[in-house]
């Protein structure tokens, strides 16, 4: 099958079916049985999604009238950003895009029109892309508002970011191995990096790579996992003996990284699917680790919990991911304006489950992936007016932010993601 009309059907499966662009191409990828035309497919899906906001704008100038055929309409879309954004030959994104229409015959002299028209208008459109609020910024207005709100003096940057590639980010296994030895190994594989700033155990590749030219990824000797998430692990400072509770785990790479800077710990992993839950399984049994798995729904911890207390606990709240959105663009989408309020509620409902479960002098690690101030500080500060026998412990580190409670890393920070944690003791 064309390559084109591929990523448009794995598109129109996100736009129309409300699905993520991984399980999109999960399933759209394999009918490609060239590796060149499936990184050409996800280069190009991740590339609408990114751009969708300022693509669809110059689409509505084009067209003399809405198209209402999803897949011709994201041809369309795609045929745009592969002349504004690839290094694609124009006469080749002209011909293959409209190519891709397959027996719909009907589109082919409206697809080339437009994107014809597009490249003979393409200074003047553009300019009238930068003086539209969503298109300059790719983003859907109840989104930008809403960072504007929270972070005037840093949104731009926040959606600039958005809108970038991220960098393929390692966590080395210490007990494998050291970060310096592993930098060592991936020059010897072809594999650029350098050491993340703030991450100890945090390695940030050149270029991207295929997990399988990584060495010793099979056995667990590196973990993919961004700069910031990594920093969870230390902010627990697990010691020996402790029970330790993963709260939301999946796909375990936390769970993982919590073992790896303490093995002696006793480490239980909760999450609510069991298909995520065989992903925490897999990730801990690649690095060699063992944890009780559990199957459960973090908010009625009594279906589940066997009474004895916990001494630390990583609560990585189910959240909006606004703060990862330059790894997932599909979130751009997906997202609602009213899913904030619904996912801060489920926030708050999590936190006073397992809030419980804690020993008294005990650790909570409370974590997000937003950069909303409604899903992070707003709800601890709500937590702690009613939870008499919690306090936060400040984190003092070099990274992020101090927000009102807890601190706030923003997307691009040192090529890392968005996060927010808050420290809280359990008071005796």
């Amino acid at each position: 099958m064309n390559a084109r009309a591929l990523a448009a059907t794995a598109l129109e499966s996100v736009t129309a079916g409300g699905r993520s662009l991984t399980a999109a191409l999960d399933e759209i990828l394999p009918k490609a049985p060239k590796e060149q035309d499936r990184a050409f497919i996800q280069a190009l899906c991740f590339g609408v999604l990114r751009q969708y906001w300022r693509l669809d704008f110059l689409l509505r100038q084009l067209a003399t009238k809405p198209i209402r055929d999803e897949q011709i309409r994201l041809l369309a879309l795609l045929g745009l950003y592969q002349l504004e954004f690839t290094r694609v030959k124009p006469y080749a994104a002209v011909a293959e895009t409209v190519s891709a229409v397959g027996r719909k015959s009907w589109a082919r002299a409206l697809l080339n029109g437009i994107l014809r028209n597009y490249q003979r208008q393409r200074e003047h459109l553009q300019s009238l892309a930068d003086d539209d609020l969503e298109a300059r910024f790719a983003h859907p207005a109840w989104l930008i508002e809403r960072l504007r709100a929270d972070w005037p003096a840093e949104y731009e940057t926040i959606l600039l970011e958005g809108n970038r590639q991220a960098p393929l980010c390692l966590r080395v296994n210490p007990l494998q191995t050291s970060r310096e030895a592993y930098l060592l190994q991936l020059q010897g594989a072809g594999l650029g990096g350098r050491p993340a700033r703030f991450a100890p155990q945090g390695i940030v590749l050149t270029d991207a790579s295929p997990v399988e030219r990584l060495p010793g990824f099979a056995e667990g000797r590196a973990s993919v996992q961004d700069a910031a998430a990594q920093l969870a692990a230390g902010l627990l400072n697990t010691e020996p003996g402790q029970r330790v509770l993963d709260v939301c785990a999946a796909p375990g790479g936390k769970t993982a990284a919590i073992l790896e800077a303490c093995p002696e710990c006793e480490m239980v992993a909760v999450d609510i699917a069991p298909e995520r839950n065989a992903r925490v399984r897999e990730n801990l049994e690649r690095a060699g680790f063992e944890a009780k798995i559990i199957t459960g729904d973090a908010a009625n911890p009594m279906d589940w919990w066997d009474g004895r207390p916990f001494d630390r606990i990583l609560l990585d709240a189910p959240c909006s991911a606004t703060g990862v959105i330059r790894r997932h663009p599909d979130i751009k989408w997906l997202r609602r304006p009213e899913d904030i309020a619904a996912l801060a509620a489920t926030q708050a409902h999590i936190l006073e489950a397992t809030w419980p479960l804690l020993a008294p002098g005990g650790l909570m690690l409370y974590a997000t992936c937003s950069v909303l101030r409604e899903e992070n500080e707003a709800r601890i500060a709500a937590f702690l007016n009613t939870q008499p026998d919690a306090q936060e412990r400040r984190i003092i580190a070099d990274w992020g932010c101090e927000a009102g409670y807890g601190r706030q890393i923003l997307p691009g920070e040192e090529d890392m993601d968005g996060f927010y944690y808050c420290l809280l003791e359990h008071r005796a």
